[in-house]
Protein backbone atom coordinates (compact mmCIF):
# COMPACT_ATOMS: atom_id res chain seq x y z
CA UNK A 1 0.00 0.00 0.00
CA UNK A 2 1.15 3.20 -0.81
CA UNK A 3 1.09 5.48 2.21
CA UNK A 4 0.66 9.60 1.56
CA UNK A 5 2.88 10.06 4.51
CA UNK A 6 5.30 8.00 6.84
CA UNK A 7 4.25 10.25 9.76
CA UNK A 8 0.84 9.16 11.77
CA UNK A 9 -1.93 11.17 10.78
CA UNK A 10 -4.00 12.32 13.90
CA UNK A 11 -7.22 12.45 14.27
CA UNK A 12 -10.27 13.49 16.93
CA UNK A 13 -13.32 11.64 17.20
CA UNK A 14 -16.29 13.26 18.59
CA UNK A 15 -19.23 11.16 19.97
CA UNK A 16 -16.95 8.44 20.19
CA UNK A 17 -18.95 5.89 22.16
CA UNK A 18 -17.12 2.99 22.88
CA UNK A 19 -14.45 3.00 20.70
CA UNK A 20 -15.42 0.97 17.63
CA UNK A 21 -13.82 3.96 15.27
CA UNK A 22 -11.44 5.07 17.19
CA UNK A 23 -10.00 1.09 17.57
CA UNK A 24 -9.86 0.98 13.94
CA UNK A 25 -8.50 4.06 13.01
CA UNK A 26 -5.73 3.39 15.61
CA UNK A 27 -4.89 -0.42 13.91
CA UNK A 28 -4.66 0.99 10.68
CA UNK A 29 -1.55 3.70 11.76
CA UNK A 30 -3.58 6.55 13.07
CA UNK A 31 -3.06 8.70 16.17
CA UNK A 32 -6.13 9.56 18.60
CA UNK A 33 -5.40 13.36 19.84
CA UNK A 34 -9.44 13.55 21.78
CA UNK A 35 -12.05 11.47 22.01
CA UNK A 36 -15.04 13.12 23.27
CA UNK A 37 -18.90 11.91 24.55
CA UNK A 38 -21.58 12.69 26.61
CA UNK A 39 -22.19 8.85 27.46
CA UNK A 40 -20.09 8.01 30.76
CA UNK A 41 -20.47 4.24 30.83
CA UNK A 42 -19.46 4.28 27.09
CA UNK A 43 -16.47 6.60 27.37
CA UNK A 44 -15.16 4.63 30.54
CA UNK A 45 -15.10 1.44 28.16
CA UNK A 46 -13.25 3.39 25.46
CA UNK A 47 -10.67 5.16 28.29
CA UNK A 48 -10.41 1.47 29.94
CA UNK A 49 -9.60 -0.45 26.47
CA UNK A 50 -7.18 2.44 24.61
CA UNK A 51 -5.95 4.16 28.23
CA UNK A 52 -3.13 6.46 26.07
CA UNK A 53 -6.46 8.19 23.99
CA UNK A 54 -7.06 11.56 25.91
CA UNK A 55 -10.65 11.72 26.58
CA UNK A 56 -13.07 14.36 27.55
CA UNK A 57 -16.76 13.48 28.74
CA UNK A 58 -18.67 17.02 27.70
CA UNK A 59 -21.24 17.67 25.49
CA UNK A 60 -20.31 18.63 21.73
CA UNK A 61 -21.84 22.00 22.40
CA UNK A 62 -19.56 22.79 24.91
CA UNK A 63 -16.49 21.97 22.94
CA UNK A 64 -15.82 25.22 22.16
CA UNK A 65 -11.85 26.41 20.04
CA UNK A 66 -10.98 27.70 23.76
CA UNK A 67 -11.61 24.70 25.02
CA UNK A 68 -10.13 22.70 22.09
CA UNK A 69 -6.88 24.72 22.27
CA UNK A 70 -6.28 23.82 25.77
CA UNK A 71 -6.92 19.92 25.23
CA UNK A 72 -5.10 19.27 22.06
CA UNK A 73 -1.25 19.36 21.74
CA UNK A 74 -2.11 20.21 17.92
CA UNK A 75 -4.15 20.84 15.09
CA UNK A 76 -5.30 17.36 14.40
CA UNK A 77 -5.12 16.19 10.56
CA UNK A 78 -8.61 14.64 10.71
CA UNK A 79 -12.19 15.38 12.60
CA UNK A 80 -13.64 12.47 12.51
CA UNK A 81 -17.32 11.04 14.00
CA UNK A 82 -20.98 9.32 14.04
CA UNK A 83 -23.20 11.93 15.35
CA UNK A 84 -26.04 10.29 17.51
CA UNK A 85 -28.22 7.86 14.90
CA UNK A 86 -31.62 7.85 16.60
CA UNK A 87 -33.26 10.54 14.46
CA UNK A 88 -31.61 8.91 10.92
CA UNK A 89 -32.62 5.22 11.76
CA UNK A 90 -35.20 3.30 9.58
CA UNK A 91 -36.50 1.74 12.43
CA UNK A 92 -39.37 3.94 13.31
CA UNK A 93 -40.93 7.43 12.00
CA UNK A 94 -37.90 9.11 10.69
CA UNK A 95 -38.31 13.26 11.43
CA UNK A 96 -35.94 15.60 9.57
CA UNK A 97 -36.83 17.97 12.36
CA UNK A 98 -35.55 15.39 14.91
CA UNK A 99 -32.59 17.44 16.62
CA UNK A 100 -30.53 14.83 16.75
CA UNK A 101 -30.58 15.10 12.57
CA UNK A 102 -28.87 18.63 12.99
CA UNK A 103 -26.17 17.44 15.30
CA UNK A 104 -24.12 17.16 13.01
CA UNK A 105 -24.03 21.00 12.41
CA UNK A 106 -22.47 20.56 15.76
CA UNK A 107 -19.67 18.76 13.93
CA UNK A 108 -19.55 20.91 11.46
CA UNK A 109 -18.41 23.84 13.69
CA UNK A 110 -16.26 22.25 14.96
CA UNK A 111 -14.18 21.43 11.66
CA UNK A 112 -15.04 25.23 10.68
CA UNK A 113 -13.05 26.06 14.22
CA UNK A 114 -9.99 23.58 13.91
CA UNK A 115 -9.52 23.98 9.94
CA UNK A 116 -8.68 19.79 10.07
CA UNK A 117 -8.07 18.95 6.50
CA UNK A 118 -9.76 16.10 6.28
CA UNK A 119 -13.37 15.24 8.24
CA UNK A 120 -15.05 11.90 8.51
CA UNK A 121 -18.34 11.59 8.88
CA UNK A 122 -20.04 7.73 9.73
CA UNK A 123 -23.71 7.51 10.61
CA UNK A 124 -26.58 4.42 9.06
CA UNK A 125 -28.09 3.90 6.21
CA UNK A 126 -31.39 5.55 7.00
CA UNK A 127 -29.49 8.92 6.92
CA UNK A 128 -29.03 8.32 3.00
CA UNK A 129 -32.83 7.32 2.80
CA UNK A 130 -34.06 10.21 3.70
CA UNK A 131 -31.56 12.57 1.13
CA UNK A 132 -29.89 14.06 3.68
CA UNK A 133 -26.55 13.31 1.96
CA UNK A 134 -26.71 16.54 -0.58
CA UNK A 135 -27.54 18.91 1.92
CA UNK A 136 -24.60 17.46 4.61
CA UNK A 137 -21.67 17.21 1.31
CA UNK A 138 -22.69 21.13 0.11
CA UNK A 139 -22.32 22.30 3.64
CA UNK A 140 -19.44 21.00 3.79
CA UNK A 141 -18.05 22.28 0.07
CA UNK A 142 -18.42 25.61 2.06
CA UNK A 143 -15.22 25.41 3.89
CA UNK A 144 -13.45 24.14 1.49
CA UNK A 145 -13.77 20.23 1.52
CA UNK A 146 -14.10 18.01 -1.84
CA UNK A 147 -16.98 15.52 -0.25
CA UNK A 148 -17.81 12.03 -1.08
CA UNK A 149 -20.43 10.01 0.52
CA UNK A 150 -20.86 6.65 -0.05
CA UNK A 151 -22.86 3.54 1.46
CA UNK A 152 -19.99 0.54 2.61
CA UNK A 153 -21.39 -2.59 3.52
CA UNK A 154 -19.71 -4.41 6.74
CA UNK A 155 -19.65 -7.86 5.26
CA UNK A 156 -17.35 -6.58 2.44
CA UNK A 157 -14.31 -5.90 4.67
CA UNK A 158 -14.61 -8.91 6.87
CA UNK A 159 -17.34 -7.87 9.57
CA UNK A 160 -19.35 -10.74 10.53
CA UNK A 161 -22.26 -8.58 9.99
CA UNK A 162 -24.30 -7.19 6.58
CA UNK A 163 -24.63 -4.10 8.63
CA UNK A 164 -24.35 -1.08 6.20
CA UNK A 165 -23.19 2.46 6.89
CA UNK A 166 -23.26 5.91 4.92
CA UNK A 167 -19.94 7.60 5.00
CA UNK A 168 -18.89 11.00 4.22
CA UNK A 169 -14.97 12.20 3.63
CA UNK A 170 -13.59 15.57 2.82
CA UNK A 171 -10.22 16.47 2.46
CA UNK A 172 -8.94 20.21 1.44
CA UNK A 173 -6.27 19.37 -1.00
CA UNK A 174 -6.48 15.17 -1.69
CA UNK A 175 -9.07 14.95 -4.33
CA UNK A 176 -12.10 12.74 -3.86
CA UNK A 177 -12.11 9.49 -1.86
CA UNK A 178 -12.32 6.25 -3.71
CA UNK A 179 -13.45 4.69 -0.33
CA UNK A 180 -11.36 1.18 1.02
CA UNK A 181 -11.04 -1.58 -1.54
CA UNK A 182 -13.89 -4.85 -1.04
CA UNK A 183 -12.30 -7.69 0.53
CA UNK A 184 -14.69 -10.43 0.86
CA UNK A 185 -17.88 -10.48 -1.19
CA UNK A 186 -20.74 -13.35 -1.26
CA UNK A 187 -18.78 -16.86 -1.25
CA UNK A 188 -15.77 -15.42 1.11
CA UNK A 189 -17.76 -13.26 3.66
CA UNK A 190 -17.16 -14.14 7.57
CA UNK A 191 -19.94 -16.27 8.65
CA UNK A 192 -22.06 -15.95 12.18
CA UNK A 193 -20.33 -19.71 12.49
CA UNK A 194 -16.57 -18.81 11.74
CA UNK A 195 -16.84 -15.62 14.32
CA UNK A 196 -18.73 -16.99 17.23
CA UNK A 197 -18.36 -21.34 17.53
CA UNK A 198 -15.47 -21.34 19.45
CA UNK A 199 -17.01 -19.49 22.19
CA UNK A 200 -18.75 -21.74 25.06
CA UNK A 201 -21.94 -23.11 24.75
CA UNK A 202 -24.87 -21.50 27.21
CA UNK A 203 -28.12 -21.85 28.17
CA UNK A 204 -30.47 -19.25 29.38
CA UNK A 205 -29.61 -18.02 32.54
CA UNK A 206 -25.86 -19.05 32.92
CA UNK A 207 -22.61 -17.22 31.78
CA UNK A 208 -18.72 -18.43 31.38
CA UNK A 209 -15.67 -16.80 32.10
CA UNK A 210 -13.84 -19.38 30.11
CA UNK A 211 -12.48 -20.72 26.90
CA UNK A 212 -13.42 -24.34 26.58
CA UNK A 213 -11.91 -24.79 22.94
CA UNK A 214 -9.43 -23.13 20.75
CA UNK A 215 -10.27 -21.03 18.13
CA UNK A 216 -11.14 -22.69 14.93
CA UNK A 217 -11.00 -19.95 12.13
CA UNK A 218 -8.56 -17.25 11.05
CA UNK A 219 -11.82 -14.62 12.14
CA UNK A 220 -11.95 -16.66 15.71
CA UNK A 221 -8.01 -16.53 16.08
CA UNK A 222 -8.10 -12.62 15.73
CA UNK A 223 -10.37 -12.58 17.98
CA UNK A 224 -9.41 -14.80 20.50
CA UNK A 225 -7.52 -13.82 23.48
CA UNK A 226 -3.88 -14.89 24.55
CA UNK A 227 -5.21 -15.94 28.04
CA UNK A 228 -8.05 -17.89 29.15
CA UNK A 229 -10.20 -14.81 30.72
CA UNK A 230 -13.80 -14.16 28.93
CA UNK A 231 -15.53 -11.15 29.61
CA UNK A 232 -19.09 -10.21 28.66
CA UNK A 233 -20.19 -14.17 28.20
CA UNK A 234 -23.47 -14.86 30.00
CA UNK A 235 -26.95 -15.10 28.73
CA UNK A 236 -30.19 -13.21 29.96
CA UNK A 237 -32.83 -15.39 32.03
CA UNK A 238 -35.34 -16.35 29.69
CA UNK A 239 -38.35 -18.26 30.80
CA UNK A 240 -38.24 -21.45 30.20
CA UNK A 241 -41.71 -21.54 28.04
CA UNK A 242 -40.18 -19.11 25.97
CA UNK A 243 -36.83 -21.37 25.43
CA UNK A 244 -39.10 -24.64 24.43
CA UNK A 245 -40.94 -22.14 22.40
CA UNK A 246 -37.61 -21.05 20.02
CA UNK A 247 -35.70 -24.61 20.58
CA UNK A 248 -38.38 -25.41 17.31
CA UNK A 249 -37.16 -22.96 15.17
CA UNK A 250 -34.18 -24.33 12.64
CA UNK A 251 -30.76 -23.01 12.10
CA UNK A 252 -31.61 -19.42 9.76
CA UNK A 253 -35.34 -19.75 10.70
CA UNK A 254 -38.00 -17.91 12.01
CA UNK A 255 -40.98 -18.12 14.33
CA UNK A 256 -43.70 -19.86 11.59
CA UNK A 257 -41.54 -22.68 12.83
CA UNK A 258 -42.90 -22.51 16.59
CA UNK A 259 -46.76 -24.68 16.79
CA UNK A 260 -50.02 -22.35 17.30
CA UNK A 261 -49.76 -23.09 20.94
CA UNK A 262 -46.54 -21.64 21.68
CA UNK A 263 -46.55 -18.75 19.22
CA UNK A 264 -45.56 -15.43 21.70
CA UNK A 265 -48.37 -13.14 21.47
CA UNK A 266 -46.47 -9.91 20.68
CA UNK A 267 -43.38 -9.22 18.43
CA UNK A 268 -42.96 -8.41 14.55
CA UNK A 269 -42.59 -10.73 11.47
CA UNK A 270 -39.02 -10.62 12.25
CA UNK A 271 -39.03 -10.95 16.48
CA UNK A 272 -38.22 -14.57 17.13
CA UNK A 273 -35.89 -15.70 14.96
CA UNK A 274 -32.41 -17.66 14.38
CA UNK A 275 -29.06 -16.14 12.80
CA UNK A 276 -28.33 -17.84 10.15
CA UNK A 277 -25.07 -20.08 10.86
CA UNK A 278 -23.63 -20.12 7.33
CA UNK A 279 -24.49 -16.44 7.11
CA UNK A 280 -23.23 -12.81 8.57
CA UNK A 281 -25.56 -11.82 10.94
CA UNK A 282 -27.94 -8.95 9.64
CA UNK A 283 -27.38 -5.96 11.77
CA UNK A 284 -26.52 -5.86 15.85
CA UNK A 285 -28.58 -3.52 17.85
CA UNK A 286 -28.68 -3.36 21.46
CA UNK A 287 -31.27 -5.95 21.72
CA UNK A 288 -28.68 -8.44 21.02
CA UNK A 289 -30.00 -10.69 24.48
CA UNK A 290 -33.82 -10.64 23.68
CA UNK A 291 -35.04 -13.20 21.39
CA UNK A 292 -38.21 -11.19 20.62
CA UNK A 293 -35.42 -8.82 18.90
CA UNK A 294 -34.94 -8.42 15.21
CA UNK A 295 -33.07 -12.28 14.25
CA UNK A 296 -30.62 -12.31 17.28
CA UNK A 297 -31.51 -15.61 18.52
CA UNK A 298 -28.16 -18.17 18.64
CA UNK A 299 -28.15 -20.31 15.53
CA UNK A 300 -27.76 -23.10 17.49
CA UNK A 301 -28.22 -22.90 20.81
CA UNK A 302 -32.19 -21.90 22.61
CA UNK A 303 -31.02 -18.40 23.70
CA UNK A 304 -30.23 -14.55 22.55
CA UNK A 305 -26.76 -13.35 22.03
CA UNK A 306 -24.71 -12.80 24.75
CA UNK A 307 -22.44 -9.49 25.06
CA UNK A 308 -19.77 -10.91 23.85
CA UNK A 309 -20.91 -12.78 20.58
CA UNK A 310 -22.67 -9.33 20.01
CA UNK A 311 -18.98 -7.79 20.41
CA UNK A 312 -17.84 -10.61 18.17
CA UNK A 313 -20.29 -10.14 15.08
CA UNK A 314 -19.69 -6.46 15.27
CA UNK A 315 -15.78 -6.97 15.13
CA UNK A 316 -14.51 -6.17 18.86
CA UNK A 317 -11.72 -8.56 19.82
CA UNK A 318 -12.59 -10.29 22.68
CA UNK A 319 -9.55 -8.66 24.76
CA UNK A 320 -11.72 -5.40 23.99
CA UNK A 321 -13.60 -5.35 27.45
CA UNK A 322 -17.09 -3.70 28.19
CA UNK A 323 -18.03 -1.45 31.32
CA UNK A 324 -21.13 -0.91 32.92
CA UNK A 325 -24.30 -2.84 33.43
CA UNK A 326 -25.46 -5.43 31.28
CA UNK A 327 -28.57 -3.16 29.31
CA UNK A 328 -25.78 -0.22 29.19
CA UNK A 329 -23.16 -2.65 27.60
CA UNK A 330 -25.02 -3.89 25.05
CA UNK A 331 -25.98 -0.89 23.97
CA UNK A 332 -22.53 0.12 23.67
CA UNK A 333 -21.94 -2.86 21.28
CA UNK A 334 -25.11 -1.87 19.43
CA UNK A 335 -24.21 1.61 18.24
CA UNK A 336 -20.82 0.80 17.75
CA UNK A 337 -19.39 1.25 14.42
CA UNK A 338 -17.02 -1.95 13.67
CA UNK A 339 -13.37 -1.70 14.06
CA UNK A 340 -12.46 -3.92 11.33
CA UNK A 341 -14.75 -1.32 9.18
CA UNK A 342 -13.38 1.23 10.80
CA UNK A 343 -9.51 -0.22 9.57
CA UNK A 344 -10.19 -0.60 6.22
CA UNK A 345 -11.58 2.80 6.25
CA UNK A 346 -8.44 4.07 8.10
CA UNK A 347 -6.13 2.55 5.96
CA UNK A 348 -8.13 3.95 2.87
CA UNK A 349 -7.72 7.54 3.89
CA UNK A 350 -3.87 7.14 4.37
CA UNK A 351 -3.25 5.05 0.90
CA UNK A 352 -2.97 7.67 -2.05
CA UNK A 353 -4.32 4.95 -4.02
CA UNK A 354 -7.81 6.03 -2.85
CA UNK A 355 -8.32 9.23 -4.15
CA UNK A 356 -8.93 10.50 -7.49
Amino acid sequence: MVKISLVAETFIDLFAGAGGLSWGLQQSGMECLLASDYWGDALKTYSHNMPDHPTIECDVRKLTMPKLAQLLPEKPDWVVGGPPCQGYSTVGKRNREDPRNVLFLQFRRIVKGLRPKGFMIENVLGLKDMSYEQEVAESFKDLGYRVRFMVLTSAEHGVPQLRRRVVFVGHRDRGLFQGPPITHDDETYVSVADAIFDLPELSAGEAATEYTKPPSTPYQKLMHLPGDVLQGHSVSNHPEHLVKAISYIPDGGNRTAIPPKLQPRAGFHNSYSRLASWRPAVAITQNLGKPSGTRCIHPTQDRGLTTREGARLQSFPDRFQFLGGVTSQRLQVGNAVPPLLAQAVGEALQDGNRWF
